[in-house]
């Protein structure tokens, strides 16, 4: 028998090696009454434990990651591509979009902000490459975080309503994981690890009648919003003539009639398609139809004769990753509607905010050209998210952030964009976090006042915005102290240093110091009537919350913005602690281009704390919101 196996395979003219055999002849040789065998385990199997989960490595996983790990977790975080950012990665290249639309002081802070600072001064060539190194280093740089890139969850196993471990592959490296831990985050955006685990969710459109929204449809379906395919294009000095594949789509001037290619450095989010099929199973089918449309449109362009000024033009990148806007959408304790979006409450547990337009897109998507490609309805003033739309209501272990939290599909529709996305992120890091830390399940933290308002008063601490809820930190010891300034300006007086709101609210009033920077710069003190220990100080500065600040292909984009160190931001400071009149300790920092300012030293007693600002990036005025001080 052995005989006539080797016989067959030398027939083959193969040697001893059945590795190498295509698909057809491999079959074949299987008829070999004798089996093939393999002497060695390819797939190496290692096993993992951690105290969270976080599947997806998108604008909302890496801010769910960072924020855990700082807290104090230990996080094992799994990308199933080779790069971070998700829809805002080199791969797909979409704005990272929030509540900036307001074009108000609306500008997403905390984590987020950090990115985006640190992306204006690295990579003022507005690479994308160089952005996804940008995320790469805040997520290798984290002690806490292991990095698991090019790594698929493919399996949960679920005990009693809790997700004890999940199995995941990784292609590149031939590894098999069992990852282990107390508390799992689902940040992929399609709900794959959630879906796994047998969490509840919804899909597609739901009907007027169901929670009473105005702009759903009339009756539910299993319609979504469609993927989107990406391009860039650069001018060159020479006519760049351009032949379409044979499989292009062919489009005309009336199929632009509601679709606008006045210009083509980038383009265009309206090429879109999928929501009238399955967006995640028919991937494949739908990322092929989006580059016969992309083609098809770029042909349009370039040899219709309605766009000579095209003719130096040429593509230079284009997308292989459609963005996808919605598939699953988990349910938690609580589901945000439409009236939560336009008529916002103030949530009990909010934990985060939006203020994108209620921006709806239509299934067909390219499929019907001749109806509008969207519909966007814009909010008033930023919404609240709560934490109880955060996690999910049957996994009692499961949090999600990103398009697959516990929304509407109209809801969905403002909720989606990455930048809010980010702020959920950073929101269910630091909520596991505190159940880990406090033994408190996710229902219990969302529920219970005792919890949510530490929870508040800890994310405040760390620059997440949440509307209304101000600094009132039972640990913040400079709450205790008075003030006083070298000099303040009429608008920025030196209480507004401690009055608990580290950021512009449109109020009418300022919540930030402000002084004229004279030759000597300007200073601001804390005063204690008696001596406290503290070993932790940090400052808010002002980073120019109003304007835009996000990497983009689309050159209008750049037309407000500061690429580089903020100009309101300080730039240079001094520490100066003293205690019954002697020093203390010192501090010096120089070339900050941050917002949030954290700086840890050894236990030391002081009565007072004088901070100078020596110099600014380029503003008249010295500006801080805010001084903490803390005995951890």
């Amino acid at each position: 028998m052995k005989k006539q196996r080797r016989d067959f395979i030398k027939s083959l003219g193969l040697g001893g090696g059945l590795m190498m055999l295509d698909p057809v002849t491999l079959y074949e040789a299987e008829k070999c009454p004798e089996p093939v065998e393999i002497d060695r385990e390819v797939y190496k199997k290692k096993i993992m434990y951690t105290d969270l989960l976080v599947a997806g490595g998108g604008m909302a996983g890496i801010c769910t990651a960072i924020a855990a790990a700082r807290n104090g977790l230990k996080v094992v975080l799994v990308q199933n591509r080779s790069r971070l950012g998700g829809n805002a990665s080199s791969e797909i290249r979409m704005h990272v979009s929030g509540a900036s639309m307001l074009e108000t002081v609306w500008r997403e802070t905390g984590i987020l902000e950090e990115l985006m600072l640190t992306d204006s001064i690295e990579n003022p060539q507005r690479s994308y490459e160089m952005w996804d190194f940008i995320l790469y280093n805040k997520v290798y740089a984290e002690e806490n975080i292991t990095l698991l890139l090019d790594t698929s969850v493919w399996e949960a196993v679920v005990e009693e309503n809790i997700i004890k471990k999940i199995l995941a592959t990784s292609s590149q490296t031939e590894e098999l994981f069992e990852i282990y831990a107390k508390q799992f985050a689902d940040c992929t955006g399609d709900g794959t690890l959630g879906a796994l685990a047998g969490a509840d969710f919804m899909r597609g459109r739901e009907a007027k009648s169901l929670w009473g929204e105005s702009l759903a449809v009339d009756k539910a379906d299993l319609n979504t919003m469609g993927n989107s395919l990406l391009f860039t294009s650069q001018k060159h000095d020479k006519k760049m003539p351009y032949t379409p594949p044979s499989w292009a789509r062919k489009y005309s001037t009336k199929d632009f009639l509601h679709r606008s290619v006045t210009n083509w450095e980038y383009g265009y989010w309206w090429l879109e398609l999928g929501g009238l099929e399955d967006i995640v199973g028919d991937g494949r089918k739908i990322r092929h139809d989006l580059l016969a449309t992309l083609f098809g449109v770029w042909d349009y362009i370039k040899n219709s004769g309605n766009h000579p000024e095209s003719e130096n033009w040429a593509l230079s990148w284009i997308g292989m990753v459609p963005g996808k806007r919605e598939s699953r959408r988990f349910i938690g304790d609580y589901v945000m509607k439409q009236k939560d979006i336009q008529m916002p409450q103030s949530f009990d547990d909010r934990v985060a905010y939006g203020g994108w337009p209620l921006d709806d897109h239509p299934p067909e998507g390219m499929n019907s050209t001749g109806i509008q490609p969207f519909r966007s309805i814009k909010v008033k003033k930023p919404y609240s998210i709560p934490l109880r739309s955060l996690y999910s209501k049957n996994i009692s272990n499961l949090w999600m952030a990103g398009r697959n939290a516990s929304v509407s599909h109209v809801a969905l529709s403002s909720t989606r964009v990455m930048a809010t996305c980010a702020l959920m992120g950073q929101a269910i890091g630091t909520a596991a976090a505190y159940s880990l830390r406090n033994q408190v399940s996710p229902t219990q933290l969302g529920n219970e006042p005792k919890h949510i308002q530490p929870l508040q008063q800890l994310l405040l601490r760390q620059d997440q915005g949440i509307l209304g809820v101000k600094n009132e930190d039972p640990g913040d010891l400079a709450r205790k102290a008075s003030v006083s300034a070298s000099s303040s300006t009429s608008e920025g007086p030196a209480s507004a240093l401690l009055d608990g709101i580290n950021r512009d609210i449109e109020d009418g009033k300022s919540h930030q110091w402000q002084a004229e920077m004279k030759d000597e710069g300007a200073w601001i003190e804390l005063k204690w009537d008696k001596p406290i220990r503290i070993n932790n100080i940090q400052i808010t500065f002002d980073t120019g919350l109003k304007r835009y600040l996000r990497i983009s292909p689309q050159d209008w984009v750049y037309q407000d913005q500061v690429r580089g160190p903020q100009p309101e931001t300080v730039a240079e400071y001094r520490i100066e602690l003293k205690n019954q009149g002697k020093a203390a300790g010192d501090i010096t920092v120089k070339d900050n281009y941050y917002r949030l300012a954290k700086h840890n030293i050894s236990p030391v007693q002081i009565d007072k704390l004088r901070l100078f600002i020596d110099k600014t990036h380029g503003d008249t005025l010295a500006r801080v919101f805010e001084i903490r001080c803390y005995l951890d």
